[in-house]
C-alpha cells in the first residue's frame, strides 16, 4: 500500500538525524513509528469503572494517556 504524506522540513529533518541514531533511511523510520503505533492501539483496552455510587462514577474521572514525566 502506498501512502502520501506531507511533512515540513523541520520535521524532516527532526526524522532523519533520529533514522541516522536508529541506522535507518527516513522511510523505514516512518514505518517503524507507525508499525509501533499500531501494536500499541491493539493493546490498549479501555475499562469503564464500575461503581455502585451513580454521583462517585459521575465526577470521577479515569487516567488516560502517557505518563507526565517528572523533572
Amino acid at each position: 500500500m502506498k501512502i502520501t504524506i506531507e511533512i515540513d522540513p523541520e520535521e524532516e529533518k527532526i526524522l532523519r538525524r533520529r533514522a541516522k541514531k536508529n541506522l535507518m533511511t527516513l522511510k523505514e523510520q516512518v514505518e517503524d513509528i507507525i508499525r509501533r503505533s499500531c501494536v500499541n492501539f491493539k493493546k490498549i483496552k479501555y475499562r469503564k469503572i464500575k461503581v455502585d455510587d451513580k454521583l462517585v462514577a459521575i465526577f470521577s474521572r479515569e487516567r488516560r494517556g502517557r505518563r507526565r514525566k517528572i523533572n
